[in-house]
């Protein structure tokens, strides 16, 4: 972590005490929150990780900052204090939380804001060139009125992610009520099958991540077809490729499933993901020049 995080409207040192133990969103994971890349100074799809925060607040009652543009100026303060922090300058990880503060038996005394905002940022991590990853059953409940909400109750993602390291690991494959594949703990996956690229429905019980929603509306490459299918752990097995996304990660194909015997694992760099990784590449090279020079018309 850089050393400067953002507590509403101050830039504080990471080691400043303010937060309060009767803050209910702290207590219970009550509140919403998204893991934005920065890329050159620029958050990547910025538009897109606050709507889906929006949508998500709404739906677990989180109070939430009425305009994009006041959050989006608060979260270019904390870059700009942590630029000589960054690694290298000025590419990084940004993590925003919005947290909900009154509510229940345990709240804290006296006036109390109705959320906080709390954002640090950090140096983009070092993943590996694959994955290997392991299989949870039971692990989403798709037919849940808050499936496919990124709420800060995560404990249940980081157990799983941390047993997969202590396994030798990278990720595991979180299976639904029904045995469908739904996603991984802190990624989307696809599978490619000929010339069509599948991933899980978000009625699968996954979210929305920005990157897979990005190759489903924005990115065209001829003779392609990218879209969502439910998914089994017999169509990884029988997949041509299997490649998982995330905002940190981007696109990384994946050589294992433990239990499953991949027909991709052989192949791990197929041509349509070498091909899909260039036009990610190109999207957000295009997002960042046009963001700058709106900065330059401004």
């Amino acid at each position: 972590m850089h050393r400067y995080l953002l507590h509403n409207d101050e830039i504080r040192d990471t080691g400043a005490q303010d937060l309060s133990a009767g803050q209910v969103g702290l207590l219970n994971g009550w509140g919403v929150f998204s893991t934005i890349r920065v890329y050159d100074g620029v958050m990547f799809e910025w538009e897109r990780h606050w709507a889906r925060m929006h949508t998500d607040a709404g739906r677990m009652r989180v109070p939430f900052p009425p305009d994009r543009e006041w959050l989006a100026q608060r979260l270019q303060r904390l870059m700009d204090a942590n630029l000589p922090h960054a690694n290298p300058p000025w590419n990084a990880t940004l993590r925003v939380a919005v947290i909900r503060n009154r509510g229940g038996m345990f709240e804290g005394p006296g006036p109390m804001r109705e959320f906080d905002v709390i954002a640090f940022t950090a140096d983009v991590n070092r993943w590996g060139s694959t994955v290997k990853l392991g299989l949870v059953p039971n692990a989403r409940h798709a037919a849940s009125e808050f499936a496919g909400t990124k709420n800060l109750s995560w404990s249940e993602n980081l157990t799983w992610y941390e047993r997969a390291h202590d396994q030798g690991l990278d990720e595991v494959v979180l299976l639904n009520e029904r045995g469908e594949v739904a996603e991984c703990t802190s990624a989307n996956i696809f599978v490619v099958q000929g010339n069509r690229v599948w991933t899980p429905p978000i009625a699968s019980g996954c979210l929305p991540g920005v990157t897979r929603a990005l190759l489903l509306e924005e990115i065209r490459l001829p003779g392609l077809q990218i879209g969502e299918r439910a998914l089994m752990p017999a169509d990884l097995e029988a997949a041509d490729e299997v490649f998982i996304t995330s905002t940190t990660r981007e696109l990384l194909p994946v050589v294992s499933v433990q239990g499953l015997k991949l027909r991709s694992q052989d192949n791990p760099d197929g041509k349509v993901l070498e091909a899909l990784r260039k036009a990610f590449k190109a999207c957000v090279e295009t997002y960042i020049a046009s963001r700058k020079r709106a900065d330059i018309v401004l």
